[in-house]
C-alpha cells in the first residue's frame, strides 16, 4: 500500500515556488512516515519470529543453544533497526516541518511583496494623473478669456469666457466645472452653468486652495484640497486644483483672480482601484484603497467608507510595507513616490487582503452584499 504514493521526483518536478515547496515538504514528510511505520511493522514481526526462534531453541534443549543465540541477535538487530527508524522519522519530521516553515515565510514574503508592488502600481497611476492636472490648472489660467473674465467682469467678457471654458471641458472630460474667481472669492464665470446654475455667485474666499493660489509667489505655483465633496457640484466628490489668474498672463504678473478647477474624483479613483491586477479569488477578499495622507479612504474597491473611514498604516518610518496581524491578514501599502514635479501629497496605494480560507474559498468576502 505504501507504494500507492507518488514519488518525490514527480513532485518536485513542479517545486518552483513558495506554495509548491511547501507540497513538497508535506508529501516528503508523507512518504518519511509512512515508509518509517513500514519498517516498524518488519521489525515486529522479526521481533515475534525470533521470539517464537527462542521457545523453539528451549525446547530443543542443548542441540538448539546455537539457534537460540542467533535468535537473540535477530531480536537485538531488530529492535535497533526499529530505534533507528524512529530516530529517522522524528529528526525528518523535525527538518521537514523547518523546510515547511521557510516555505511558509518565503511565500508571504513574495504575496507581500507582489502586493506591495501592486500598491505602487496604483499610486503612481494616479500621481500622474493628477501631475496632469497642475499642468492643466497653470496653462489654463494663461487662458486669454479667462485672463480677461478674470479682470473685466462685464457681461460680453464672462460670457466668453464661459464659452472658453465650455469648449475646454468638452475636451478634458475628467472635470465636472472650472471657476473663474475674483480676488475677493466670488465665483463669476464656470463652464456648465446649464448642469450647475448655482455655482455662478459662490463665496470661495475661505476654501484653502483659493487663499493659497491667490497668494502664490508665480505662474509656476498651484494650490490643491483634499478631496471632498462639494456642494455647489450636486455634492460629487472633487480633487480641486488652483493657480491664480495674472496680469496679462505673464508669470510674474499681478494676482487679479483664481482659476479653480475640479477633477470628477470618483470614476477616474474608482477606475484606479478595480484595475489593481488580482485574480479574481484574491479579489474576493481584498480591499483595494486609495488613502490619503491622515490614512482617510478616498477610494475604495468595495466602495465602502470613501471619505468617512480611516485606516492605520503603522507606517513607523517607512514608505512602502506589509503588516500581518494575528488572524493572518495582510495590509500592504505605498506611499506617493510622485511623478515629475508633482511631489504627490502623501497619499498611499494600499491593499487589505484576508487569508484563504482552508476548504480554498476566500476567508471574507471584500464585496458587499449586492455588488458584483
Amino acid at each position: 500500500m505504501h507504494g500507492s504514493l507518488p514519488s518525490l521526483s514527480q513532485a518536485a518536478a513542479a517545486a518552483d515556488t513558495p506554495e509548491q515547496v511547501i507540497a513538497l515538504s508535506d508529501h516528503a514528510r508523507s512518504i518519511a512516515a509512512g515508509k518509517a511505520r513500514a519498517i516498524q511493522s518488519i521489525t515486529g514481526q522479526t521481533r515475534i519470529l525470533a521470539l517464537n526462534a527462542t521457545i523453539e531453541a528451549a525446547r530443543a534443549g542443548d542441540s538448539g543453544k546455537g539457534f537460540a543465540v542467533v535468535a537473540q541477535e535477530v531480536k537485538a538487530v531488530s529492535a535497533e533497526i526499529g530505534k533507528l527508524a524512529s530516530e529517522m522519522e522524528s529528526e525528518l519530521t523535525s527538518a521537514l516541518d523547518e523546510l515547511r516553515s521557510v516555505g511558509r515565510r518565503m511565500a508571504a514574503d513574495l504575496r507581500g511583496q507582489r502586493l506591495v508592488d501592486l500598491c505602487l502600481n496604483g499610486i503612481e497611476i494616479i500621481d500622474r494623473n493628477l501631475y496632469e492636472r497642475t499642468c492643466d490648472v497653470r496653462w489654463w489660467a494663461t487662458d486669454a478669456a479667462v485672463v480677461a473674465a478674470a479682470g473685466d467682469q462685464s457681461t460680453d467678457v464672462l460670457l466668453e469666457g464661459e464659452r472658453r471654458l465650455g469648449v475646454i471641458l468638452s475636451a478634458y472630460t475628467v472635470y465636472l466645472d472650472l471657476w473663474i474667481c475674483t480676488p475677493d472669492g466670488r465665483v463669476v464665470a464656470h463652464g456648465r452653468p446649464d448642469r450647475y446654475p448655482a455655482v455662478r455667485g459662490v463665496d470661495v474666499s475661505h476654501e484653502k486652495w483659493f487663499k493659497e493660489a491667490l497668494t502664490s509667489a508665480s505662474g509656476d505655483a498651484y494650490a490643491v484640497a483634499d478631496v471632498d465633496l462639494c456642494r455647489p457640484l450636486n455634492n460629487a466628490p472633487v480633487a480641486t486644483y488652483a493657480a491664480a489668474v495674472r496680469e496679462n498672463g505673464e508669470t510674474f504678473g499681478a494676482p487679479i483672480g483664481v482659476l479653480g478647477i475640479h477633477f470628477d474624483w470618483e470614476p477616474q479613483a474608482h477606475a484606479v482601484v478595480d484595475g489593481v491586477r488580482l485574480s479574481p479569488e484574491e479579489a474576493e477578499r481584498s480591499r483595494v484603497l486609495l488613502v490619503d495622507a491622515r490614512g482617510r479612504i478616498l477610494s475604495s474597491s468595495d466602495r465602502r467608507g470613501e471619505l468617512t473611514e480611516r485606516v492605520d498604516l503603522a507606517l513607523a518610518g517607512r514608505r512602502q510595507g506589509v503588516v500581518h496581524d494575528t488572524n493572518g491578514r495582510a495590509t500592504a501599502f505605498h506611499l506617493t513616490p510622485g511623478y515629475e514635479t508633482y511631489r504627490g501629497l502623501e497619499w498611499a496605494g494600499v491593499i487589505i487582503q484576508e487569508p484563504p480560507r482552508r476548504d480554498g474559498q476566500p476567508g471574507v468576502s471584500a464585496v458587499p452584499p449586492g455588488r458584483k
